[in-house]
């Protein structure tokens, strides 16, 4: 059925007029509400919200407002939703739109470039330099527009990648995730099958760096960390060591050490650093070799010191990284679907949306060993569910 503005709809996937949404007031002041189910334009379908799980960033982003921008500032007051690591199934197609269907299961990523830009044409649509400018057709779900704790969203044709049947809603949260994780390795770092590779930190993007670059040929893969219990996951994903930083001194001498003890003497061919710790930028451009490569994947809370003169001595390249560009996404999900690694075990809680602030605790507070906390906006009794 198609209706006068041109979008199509289906008598199989009724859609309400209006949707319970959360929306951000002051720092960590989340609000339950209604809001109208959108409606996509041209080159858009309208997404039924299955599951979102919740980021490390989404916590950045309602407790402290940054990297989420929105309408050129905080996200605090402006009725906004926060969430990006959503997949949910097809309920309406925009004018003209023929690249999906109705009923089509699908993982999201985060940013639709405005695609007139030259970063844009060049697939770099997470680096679009007209980010955050929706006038432009810039959208970045969940931080400059509203995101995934909701019932509906609107997303671009060009942001979404169909999920086969035998991956569930709660792990098609995570091809974003690993999709970051794929575009670091790949497009940014340019990693090659036999390199060595060492991830700095345990938390889902540096278990997703380790789990990809595994599945990519990366040997050995070094994952060092803090929480036993994740070092654990890292090597059932792949990781061929794990270090437990507790077990080395406080200035991390002895991590850069031990990193080498197992990678040679001259140092890993690639380190990308995912935890935001101050020492850990040192340390990853410490562990890397001469003309090595070094990826900064985490937010750093503070501003750090570099050995700018190691890597220029050295010959050592140093990228940051923000998000999943080039189709990285697509990419990650034929790895998930074909089995190469098993992310079940990065899912240990499921909430129904009413029951986000406290789910959003969980995940904050690492409380009962909080991975990755996934909501459930359809269909799930309120109250904690283990994550199978």
């Amino acid at each position: 059925m198609t209706t006068p503005d041109g979008v199509t709809t289906s008598a199989a996937f009724p859609i309400p007029a209006r949707m319970t949404a959360w929306v951000l007031d002051g720092p960590g002041e989340l609000r339950r509400t209604e809001k109208p189910v959108p409606v996509p334009g041209r080159a858009e379908v309208l997404l039924r919200i299955d599951a979102v799980a919740i980021c490390p960033s989404d916590i950045d982003n309602i407790w402290y407002g940054w990297p989420a921008i929105v309408d050129g500032g905080p996200p605090f007051h402006k009725a906004w939703t926060p969430g990006h690591e959503y997949m949910g199934t097809v309920v309406a197609l925009g004018p003209a739109v023929d690249e999906f269907s109705i009923g089509d299961r699908v993982a999201v990523e985060i940013h639709a470039g405005c695609g007139q830009c030259r970063r844009c044409r060049a697939g770099l649509y997470t680096a679009c330099l007209n980010y955050g400018n929706r006038a432009k057709g810039h959208r970045a779900n969940g931080f400059t527009t509203d995101g995934g704790f909701c019932e509906y969203q609107v997303n671009h044709v060009n942001t979404m990648a169909k999920l086969s049947d035998d991956i569930s809603d709660e792990l098609g949260t995570l091809v974003v995730t690993a999709g970051t994780a794929m575009y670091a390795l790949t497009e940014i770092g340019g990693l090659v099958a036999g390199e060595s590779l060492v991830v700095i930190g345990e938390g889902p993007i540096g278990l997703f760096v380790a789990a990809v670059g595994k599945a990519l040929g990366a040997s050995p893969v070094v994952v060092t960390g803090l929480s036993p219990q994740r070092l654990a996951i890292a090597a059932g994903l792949g990781a061929d060591h794990v270090i437990d930083v507790r077990d080395v001194d406080g200035r991390g001498a002895d991590a850069v050490a031990a990193v080498k003890a197992i990678v040679g003497p001259h140092g890993a061919d690639y380190v990308v650093e995912c935890s935001g710790a101050p020492i850990a930028i040192g340390q990853a451009i410490s562990m890397a070799s001469r003309g090595g490569r070094v990826c900064l994947a985490a937010f750093p809370a503070e501003a750090t010191n570099v050995d700018v003169g190691r890597l220029v001595r050295d010959n050592i390249a140093l990228f940051g990284i923000r998000g999943e560009g080039k189709r990285a996404v697509h990419r990650a999900c034929a790895l998930m679907r074909d089995g190469k690694f098993d992310a079940r075990p990065l899912l240990t809680h499921t909430f129904a949306l009413d029951d986000l602030p406290t789910a959003l605790l969980y995940a904050k507070e690492k409380r009962d060993g909080a991975i990755k906390v996934v909501i459930k906006p359809h269909g799930v009794a309120a109250g904690r569910i283990a994550a199978e």
